[in-house]
């Protein structure tokens, strides 16, 4: 028997631009024939989130706008045109919705870069609600005897972290740097990158965090708030001193996007990630080219990269590093956030 729906909701809405977000009930939307409707347990707060609401980025956002696209639930009704997804299925609802399925991207597994993407908590209303709608093709499937709440950021931050660990091509042994380390992306990101036999050197800033890194599977750990030569000092705990063979960019300012050129080992690759608001990637071009650097951008990941992600954290491999508030707190979230002072992930629960 289908479970009972109920015809409104609560949610967190931001109803313009520049936020604050609204704690506020609104109607429980309806599936479309290819969509399921999810009824949200969990849902990870990323910073696109805040940058969704604050209008950073030149994309154009839904407004009002429900944000939110780490979701993970519990299908509860489906369009007519669904035949993959049961109800009962516990499933995560990611920052790609949907996409057309057809283009060469799609085709190709590249979905993220579909023309006609449509985007949770952005495009459209995302997680940060108990009911939401998303394309049945796009779901990640969950196994159900996983804890949904340390699920809900591998939706995001660890699908988009390993994407961009196997975009560096950083081989097992070698070692990879990774900047904002002790933040909900960089947490997921020294996990990952462990096992999947890499090094790692986390950069970031407090020894408070220097603890965090290392229980999290960091080898060596730089303070940038303390070093006085950044690209000396990443040099000097890398093999041979010769820096690390890739670059994995997480942070959320700009200065560090541009010092990574300078520490990366030749013929290595810097991967950027994190999305700074009005910023520049910025080289020098005698050295990208004498010492052939690869530098690079990498998005979420494919339908597939899901699956991957998930599965790492499955056999127990990934440790997620959170803290559970009510929904209702999402606001709170969002100051810590903009002030600098999150350590790890946090979820927001929605109300029963």
């Amino acid at each position: 028997m289908a479970p009972a729906i109920p015809s409104v909701q609560w949610a967190q809405v931001s109803p313009k631009l520049g936020g604050p977000v609204e704690y506020k009930q609104i109607p429980v939307p309806k599936p479309g024939p290819d969509e399921i409707l999810v009824n949200i347990k969990y849902s990870g707060v990323c910073h696109t989130d805040l940058h969704a609401m604050k209008g950073d980025w030149p994309l154009p956002v839904k407004m009002p706008l429900v944000g939110g696209h780490e979701g993970a639930g519990i299908v509860v009704s489906r369009g007519t045109l669904v035949d993959t997804v049961a109800l009962g299925d516990h499933v995560g609802v990611k920052w790609l919705n949907g996409s057309c399925l057809a283009c060469d991207f799609c085709e190709t597994g590249d979905e993220p870069l579909c023309a006609k993407a449509i985007l949770s908590g952005y495009t459209v209303d995302g997680t940060f609600q108990q009911y939401c709608v998303a394309k049945a093709a796009h779901v990640s499937p969950i196994p159900k005897n996983v804890s949904l709440d340390e699920i809900a950021p591998v939706l995001c931050a660890g699908i988009t972290v390993y994407k961009g660990l196997k975009e560096s091509g950083a081989k097992p042994g070698q070692v990879v740097a990774i900047v904002g380390a002790a933040g909900g992306l960089g947490s997921l990101a020294m996990q990952y990158a462990s096992a999947m036999g890499l090094r790692v050197i986390a950069i970031d800033g407090g020894d408070e965090k220097r603890e965090w890194c290392k229980q999290l599977g960091a080898e060596h750990y730089v303070d940038f708030t303390a070093s006085k030569d950044l690209v000396a000092d990443v040099k000097a705990v890398s093999p041979d001193g010769l820096g690390p063979h890739a670059v994995l960019l997480v942070a959320v300012s700009e200065l560090p996007f541009q010092q990574a050129a300078g520490y990366v080992r030749s013929r290595g690759t810097v991967v950027a990630i994190g999305l700074p608001a009005n910023a520049y990637l910025r080289a020098p071009v005698f050295d990208t080219v004498v010492r052939m650097i690869s530098i690079k951008g990498s998005y979420v990941g494919s339908r597939h990269d899901g699956k991957e992600a998930i599965d790492f954290f499955s056999r127990g491999l990934i440790k997620v590093p959170i803290k559970v508030v009510p929904l209702a707190e999402l606001g709170n979230v969002f100051t810590l956030m903009e002030e600098g002072k999150i350590a790890g992930r946090y979820v927001v629960k929605m109300p029963e």
